[in-house]
């Protein structure tokens, strides 16, 4: 980011623009400028496209568009978010916390600001918009197919207050209604379960060969991405065990539309 940062200001510098200036023309403040340019905070991708086309860069800039919009994420989630951007199938198991990628800003917001150690106001920001950035996928194409299992205690959490799960909610049915998507509620009656060793994801993408698939697992920021086929392929039997268990995707979503009448 710091690296980012200079050569930001040294093309803006080149062009005989000041912060204020080069903010106007691309809708950012003066400040906010000052703060790509000393690494304190992630431009997007679109400003760096705009900044590099205004500041004649000649690409520069763009270069290193895909290494900032890593540096969005700590550092043990890097490999399996560029994993997931790429993804054209992806499987997700959920027993902490509504999944990242179905999870509102506000809900986003909730979950950052609880963690600890606490996380100061300016990283929550950065987290929270990162974590929405990766909610494009869902607007890709070629499409990919996306499934999740949620646990139904997860759901009935009241993060952030009963207004933020109420959106929440809302937000799931939104997702589950998409042609791509199945969403799944495991009941907490249930009295076997194959996903007790915790949440986990499972990812085919482009760079792989077709019907191979990665795993990843993330336990207080000690992180895994597995390509081992024997890994890979317990996780696999656990997801289909843990569907199989779970509520059908269209007993799922009326589930979850009793969910704010209950709050």
């Amino acid at each position: 980011m710091h690296v980012f940062g200079r050569q930001l200001k040294l093309c803006r510098e080149r062009a005989g623009l000041d912060r204020a200036t080069l903010g106007s023309r691309v809708g950012y403040s003066a400040s906010t400028i000052a703060s790509f340019e000393r690494g304190r905070r992630i431009p997007p991708p679109k400003f760096i496209d705009n900044a590099d086309e205004l500041l004649d860069a000649g690409g520069l800039l763009k270069a290193g568009k895909e290494e900032v919009a890593r540096a969005q994420y700590p550092a043990f989630f890097r490999d399996a978010a560029r994993s997931e951007a790429q993804a054209v199938v992806l499987h997700v198991y959920a027993n902490q916390a509504v999944p990242g990628l179905l999870q509102t800003e506000e809900y986003a917001r909730a979950v950052f600001t609880t963690r600890r150690p606490l996380l100061d106001a300016e990283t929550v920001e950065q987290r929270v918009v990162a974590r929405l950035a990766r909610q494009e996928i869902f607007g890709r194409t070629p499409v990919p197919i996306i499934s999740f299992v949620i646990e139904e205690s997860v759901l009935r959490r009241p993060l952030g207050g009963r207004g933020v799960t109420r959106g929440e909610s809302e937000q799931i049915l939104l997702h589950g209604h998409r042609r791509n998507v199945e969403i799944q509620v495991m009941p907490t009656e249930r009295e076997e379960h194959a996903g007790l060793s915790g949440p986990f994801t499972l990812i085919e993408s482009i760079e792989t060969a077709e019907g191979q698939r990665t795993g990843y697992a993330e336990v207080h920021k000690d992180s895994r991405l597995y390509t081992e086929r024997k890994v890979v392929r317990e996780l696999e039997e656990q997801y289909g065990l843990l569907r199989a268990a779970a509520l059908s995707p269209r007993e799922s979503l009326a589930l979850v539309e009793k969910l704010p009448g209950e709050t």
